[in-house]
């Protein structure tokens, strides 16, 4: 008898500890990693991240850091893909000049040993418009004020690092590998993601999905979380509508819309897309896009839904393709 109810105490302490470690990693994506990264990204010091600048420069620095903390790997020997663009005059009190920045870049390696050839790539720009000028919404656009940028994108890349560091502490990897990125020159017309589809580190025809996130820090009162281009691979819309359930969210879905972000890069070279985010708000472009008006419990929610999207597509078990979308 003793030894009958020592061996129920064994199992019992193991199922608490199994529980545990599993309500550990649910917890794993929580508001204050997002607000964390959000706090940083869209302080003051940080001066709207602009491309060129010594502050867009710190911001790289910063992913840079979480990148090689949780474990991602570098293409050619590099977490950087330099770029240059053109900054027009009156733009973030520069005068027109040409300006090097940098897409952020990393990949875990799929477990599978056939579909690790193949790539979900999941991204957010962290560029913003520095001290505004003619790129601001304001509407005093002659008034030069520090466009902190916190929804738009402080938010996206807050939600791109929460879930690369909750997919680190996994012990079993997605079949298929992920590669994060963060784009500069978002703003200046989707330019950084243009020279990563232009530069790709594998073949194009190894990249099969490509999910965006940009502004989602702001989740309304009716948890609604939108997103266009579900259509654009096999079972996408159906896939979202499943992983609605018990998320706590009320997810737009559409097949089309691909909409005006990093994304669109993708789906015109024929690759999957899927943009996420909150919602538009009159703080858009604008100074007043700040840390207090980020919803983080909301922001945790909106990871936990990506997260979930995300390691489906990784681990899709039919075969992934694009398709056009009117």
């Amino acid at each position: 008898m003793r030894s009958f109810q020592k061996y129920k105490f064994i199992i019992l302490t193991a199922s608490i500890l199994f529980m545990s470690a599993d309500l550990s990693a649910q917890n794993g994506i929580n508001a204050n990693t997002f607000y964390k990264h959000d706090h940083y990204l869209s302080s003051d010091k940080m001066e709207g991240r602009f491309p060129g600048t010594k502050q867009n420069n710190k911001a790289a620095s910063y992913i840079k850091k979480y990148f090689r903390k949780y474990g991602l790997k570098k293409f050619n020997s590099n977490y950087y893909q330099s770029f240059k663009l053109f900054v027009k005059a009156d733009i973030n009190k520069m005068k027109s000049d040409t300006v090097t920045t940098q897409n952020v870049v990393g990949y875990i390696e799929g477990s599978d040993v056939v579909l690790k050839n193949e790539f979900i790539v999941i991204g957010a720009h962290y560029d913003h418009w520095g001290w505004g000028g003619k790129g601001s919404s304001s509407k005093k656009k002659d008034t030069m004020a520090i466009h902190n940028g916190a929804d738009d994108n402080a938010s996206g890349v807050s939600a791109l690092l929460s879930i690369l560091q909750e997919l680190s502490k996994s012990k079993v990897k997605p079949k298929r590998s992920i590669i994060f990125i963060a784009f500069s020159g978002e703003e200046q017309g989707l330019l950084g993601s243009k020279y990563f589809v232009n530069n790709l580190p594998v073949n194009k025809s190894a990249v099969k999905v490509m999910l965006n996130m940009d502004m989602v820090g702001r989740l309304n009162a009716e948890k609604q979380l939108y997103m266009g281009g579900a259509g654009t691979f096999p079972d996408g819309v159906e896939l979202m509508k499943r992983l609605t359930i018990g998320s706590g969210l009320n997810p737009i879905i559409h097949a089309g819309e691909v909409g005006g972000s990093d994304h669109v890069s993708f789906y015109k070279s024929d690759i999957s897309s899927i943009g996420f985010h909150t919602g538009g708000h009159p703080q858009y472009h604008t100074p007043e896009d700040d840390i207090d008006l980020i919803n983080s419990e909301g922001g945790a929610l909106v990871c936990k839904y990506i997260y979930n999207a995300l390691i489906e597509i990784a681990n899709y078990k039919e075969k992934l393709y694009f398709i056009k979308q009117n």
